[in-house]
């Protein structure tokens, strides 16, 4: 039986500079940066940058977030160098709604990174509009029913797909072999791919109240989703704003690399201890993608409609040839080793499931 190894690096930096990662050595990028303009940030916003505290100071929004900005542009330059030919970087981001001394406004983060990125080199995809709402009945901003006086409610928040260079090319067989075993399934595409994911926010279970205050990490799935999308087995992925270590989880669930930056080294001994608890967690995770296949191909039968394939190692019927050589694997163990470094272990997910 084979066996497989993935290795998770956290790293306490600054995103801005990342020359102890090589060039064109990451093969997927899942991040979402602090957000300019949601007071949230603005403490570590005006950490980086004295002129950003003066302009808040001052009131002055337009000048506070094109310099925010202007910091998060340092680290987008830094994820071209490192990213490799033809690979993606995907970056949640939402705007910002804000009311400074008595003028409303919206700041349009994610045009403003879109502008920065196409800039630099990257060249914009279709993006994901991740619809994020809430039935709170006091959700609407201004003055009620009152015409000209209210505003429309921010429900959702975007998720900007961007490549470098031409389309990635696999050219040999042990490369098209692990992009086979990386497939996912067919009804998995159809929901996946779509350009609206309508699901909410998960509230994060941080049992750390400075970490819960600066934590506004995006939901498991939504870094699962990106992961499996847009890298295979054995690829390094890379948040260089891990914050609670979502997208590292994800990459450990789905047998991926990862590498972790955070400038706060609070949030890396929090993941560290999330790791070291995740195995039962993303085993189940991957047994609850099959076990929903499994419902898909009832439903099939159900209606009649035929499956043409198999899937040669797990034997259960599949939509397309695509599909006949994805192979699940079961993580082992989880070992922390020296140096924020954790090493996940797996093995080949047999038919048991």
């Amino acid at each position: 039986m084979n066996n497989f190894e993935t290795n998770h690096t956290l790293v306490v930096s600054d995103a801005r500079n990342m020359d102890f990662i090589a060039d064109e050595s990451v093969d997927l990028i899942v991040t979402s940066p602090p957000y300019p303009m949601i007071q949230m940030w603005d403490t570590l916003f005006s950490s980086l940058s004295s002129e950003i505290s003066e302009a808040l100071h001052q009131k002055d929004g337009n000048c506070a977030f094109n310099l925010m900005h202007e910091e998060l542009d340092k680290v987008w330059s830094e994820l071209y160098r490192i990213l490799k030919p033809g690979s993606f970087a995907c970056i949640n981001i939402g705007d910002a709604t804000r009311k400074i001394e008595k003028k409303f406004k919206l700041y349009t983060n994610h045009s403003r990174i879109i502008s920065s990125l196409n800039a630099i080199g990257f060249d914009s995809l279709p993006a994901i509009l991740w619809r994020k709402q809430t039935n709170a009945p006091n959700k609407f901003m201004g003055s009620g029913m009152l015409p000209s006086g209210a505003y429309v409610t921010l429900e959702h928040e975007y998720i900007l797909i961007f490549r470098k260079g031409n389309k990635k090319e696999f050219k040999t067989e042990a490369q098209k072999k692990r992009r086979m075993e990386s497939a996912f399934f067919w009804e998995e595409r159809n929901i996946w791919f779509s350009d609206i994911w309508d699901f909410k926010g998960i509230r994060q279970k941080i049992n750390h109240k400075n970490l819960r205050d600066r934590s506004a990490a995006f939901p498991f799935e939504l870094a699962f989703r990106l992961v499996n999308m847009y890298s295979l087995y054995d690829d390094v992925v890379l948040d260089p704003f891990a914050g609670i270590g979502t997208t590292l989880s994800a990459c450990i669930a789905c047998c991926r690399n990862s590498i972790g930056i955070d400038i706060d080294k609070e949030f890396i001994s929090f993941i560290k201890l999330q790791a070291a608890e995740f195995l039962h967690q993303a085993n189940t995770i991957i047994s609850d993608r099959i076990n929903s296949h499994h419902e898909f191909i009832k439903k099939r039968i159900r209606e009649n409609r035929s499956l043409k394939y198999k899937n040669n190692p797990h034997g259960f019927k599949v939509m397309t040839k695509q599909e006949t050589e994805i192979q699940l694997r079961k993580i082992i163990s989880i070992k922390e080793s020296e140096l924020n470094e954790i090493a996940v272990f797996y093995k080949n997910w047999s038919n048991e499931i």
